[in-house]
């Protein structure tokens, strides 16, 4: 079983950001061998209610955070799954709030005491084996991506995701939501990312 988590951080509904992360999932679904079966979990952090992350300072070992809350069962999707899709509306020059949200409740899966010098700040690190995982960002033609696609790939390390592409689209009329639908260059590039993820993943679960 391949499981495929994707994370949409658009607070709009069959947004451009959702329709690209669902096209890049189906085309790792249908390019995957018939042999292999693909499970697909899809989650709206919009539709979520949790907690901005604390800043506690302690390691909730062996709890992912210290907050049972909407995130709860979405860590353990995120440590269990094959691959990881996110995706984003920019705005002001950065990620949405909820998905800044969601990176920072993440903080949790990773020591930050690298040389493991600080007892009382002992983290485990809780997944040991690194994942394919791409990214979406929505804009403008006059948005700024560098800061945003910098602060996704920066989470994708600490979750031990590697990235292997990002879909950039720049919406012409941000007052018409789902504008990529037609967008033919744009949906053929998250199909061919999605074969690109399938093929990674394929290779990876023959060894």
């Amino acid at each position: 079983m391949i499981k495929v988590l994707s994370v949409s951080g658009s607070p709009v509904v069959d947004s451009s950001t959702d329709i690209l992360l669902e096209t890049i999932a189906q085309s790792i679904q249908s390019s995957v061998p018939k042999t292999s079966k693909v499970e697909i979990s899809k989650i709206r952090l919009n539709d979520l209610m949790f907690l901005p992350c604390q800043a506690c300072g302690k390691a909730p070992t062996p709890n992912f955070c210290f907050f049972d809350d909407a995130l709860t069962d979405v860590y353990k999707l995120l440590a269990e799954c094959d691959c990881l899709l996110v995706g984003s509306p920019i705005y002001f020059d950065a990620v949405s709030a909820q998905f800044k949200a969601f990176m920072d409740r993440c903080n949790c899966f990773r020591p930050p005491d690298y040389q493991e010098q600080q007892e009382k700040f002992r983290f485990v690190k809780i997944i040991k084996e690194k994942r394919p995982g791409a990214m979406v960002l929505v804009g403008d033609n006059d948005g700024w991506i560098e800061g945003p696609r910098r602060s996704i790939a920066g989470f994708l390390k600490w979750v031990e995701v590697t990235s292997e592409g990002h879909i950039w689209y720049r919406s012409l009329d941000f007052n018409k939501k789902g504008t990529v639908a037609s967008d033919t260059k744009t949906l053929e590039e998250a199909e061919q990312l999605g074969q690109k993820l399938a093929i990674i993943l394929c290779d990876k679960s023959d060894r």
